[in-house]
């Protein structure tokens, strides 16, 4: 097992290499004996003008596949793959039929593209599940074994669990049995997954792991977290990390301002007529109002009226503030809807437009609510940091009922990590999650915030 562990990305980069290749010589195909023969010879690209139109075809299916995860083959499930595939290939082909009008310097007929991308996934989807049955044949569940401190690992073995085609959780231990006992039992397993542990017990286990050469999955804490987004210092010659602390930059600030604007001038064009129906259907449904606002927090606490399509009955909160719960009785039929599509957050483009909000930032809480969790994780208001955002880091990674706790780390992720290119990918990646209807579970039915209960 342990030899065959070399090849894994070699079989994963080899597969996507065939992938890219067959996608390059069915839209080359396209290209030469349809499209090219249309065009007016005054247009017509020759020798390096056609390879050129090729490979840039190739470069955007690269960017559009790799950015929803497309090329993870032996990472996410098989229908997160296809699903990945099918929005790649979508959006790559639609980018190329511009790119084809544009060298013809005219509308060019749809309909090759559209057969080209049927072509396309009849193709790759069928080689996505070849290579993910001989991936999983040749590299088998790891056997893990995992650490845990005070608290209990169930939630997370829960988690981990979900995915049985990867990982096999096989045995527990407290980290409290004596490192003499861990390290013995360490030996016996291929991972090790270190759960919530106090740091200072943590690092002579990792240590350990990294000299035995053992694969580790570490739940971070927020003080590593913090730690992704240091600069390395090397003035001297002991290494230094700076965390500055302050959240983004003004250059990414501005940067980020000036994506939000264009971006939501945009949006509110090209939604407008999805705007008018879904207001429309609203209104007949029940005569009540067709958008509802509500104060949240935003950047450095401030407080904004965030704007909605009302999706529940209007005597919803007459028991006070709560989250959405599983099958929830007082979200109307129109309502259960648009918050699978995740369309009752369209009209927050007017947030975005105004300041309030950016595209990519923490979800928005509620006052009232994002108190109760501050008394539990007092670090929950470093989310502050940025603006609250349309989508984000914990709105793609984790649901609508993940705890405040991992909440705040997937937040804090972004922020520590923010790059402009983060913010286009995550957009993007927000068109997969409205064909994912786990991310918009809500929270039990006796709970009334996202803290769990034990």
């Amino acid at each position: 097992m342990r030899r065959r562990e070399q090849y894994k990305h070699l079989l994963n980069l080899t597969a996507n290499c065939m992938m890219l290749a067959a996608e390059a010589l069915m839209f080359a195909y396209t290209w030469y004996i349809i499209y090219h023969p249309m065009m007016d010879k005054a247009n017509r690209p020759w020798n390096k003008g056609n390879w050129a139109v090729i490979g840039i075809y190739v470069l955007i299916m690269y960017f559009f596949t790799r950015t929803f995860g497309g090329y993870k083959i032996g990472y996410l499930r098989i229908t997160d793959i296809c699903l990945s595939q099918v929005l790649a290939i979508f959006c790559a082909n639609a980018v190329g039929y511009l790119q084809v009008c544009l060298v013809a310097n005219d509308y060019m007929p749809i309909h090759p593209m559209v057969v080209l991308y049927g072509a396309e996934l009849l193709v790759i989807l069928p080689g996505v599940y070849l290579v993910r049955f001989i991936y999983t044949r040749l590299y088998p569940p790891r056997k893990m074994i995992v650490i845990y401190g005070k608290r209990s690992p169930d939630d997370l073995i829960r988690k981990i669990n979900s995915r049985k085609d990867k990982y096999n959780v096989c045995a527990t231990a407290s980290v409290y049995m004596g490192y003499k006992e861990l390290y013995k039992r360490i030996l016996e397993y291929e991972a090790v997954v270190l759960c919530d542990l106090p740091t200072s017990m943590r690092n002579p286990i990792l240590k350990f792991c990294f000299d035995q050469s053992k694969r580790t999955y570490i739940t971070p804490k927020i003080s590593d977290i913090i730690l992704t987004g240091t600069e390395r210092i090397h003035l001297f010659d002991s290494p230094l990390m700076l965390s500055r602390n302050r959240g983004l930059t003004i250059e990414q600030r501005f940067v980020k301002r000036l994506m939000d604007i264009v971006l939501s001038l945009a949006a509110i064009v090209i939604s407008s007529p999805i705007l008018i129906l879904i207001g429309a259907g609203i209104k007949l449904y029940d005569k009540g109002p067709v958008f509802y606002t509500q104060e949240r927090l935003t950047r450095d606490g401030e407080i904004f009226r965030i704007i909605k399509f009302r999706s529940m009955r209007m005597d919803s909160e007459r028991d006070g503030a709560q989250l959405a719960r599983k099958d929830d009785d007082r979200i109307t039929p129109i309502g259960r809807i648009i918050r699978q599509t995740h369309f009752d957050e369209l009209p927050q483009i007017f947030n975005i437009l105004k300041g309030e909000m950016s595209f990519v930032g923490p979800r928005p809480e509620r006052e009232v609510i994002a108190k109760e969790y501050e008394a539990e994780i007092p670090e929950f208001s470093f989310r502050l940091k940025v603006k609250a955002g349309l989508t984000g880091y914990a709105q793609i990674y984790g649901k609508y009922n993940t705890t405040p706790y991992d909440k705040l780390k997937l937040d804090l992720t972004y922020i520590e990590t923010y790059s402009a290119w983060l913010d286009i990918k995550l957009m993007l990646m927000t068109f997969k999650i409205i064909f994912q209807k786990e991310n918009t579970e809500g929270i039990d039915k006796k709970q009334r915030t996202a803290i769990r209960k034990s």
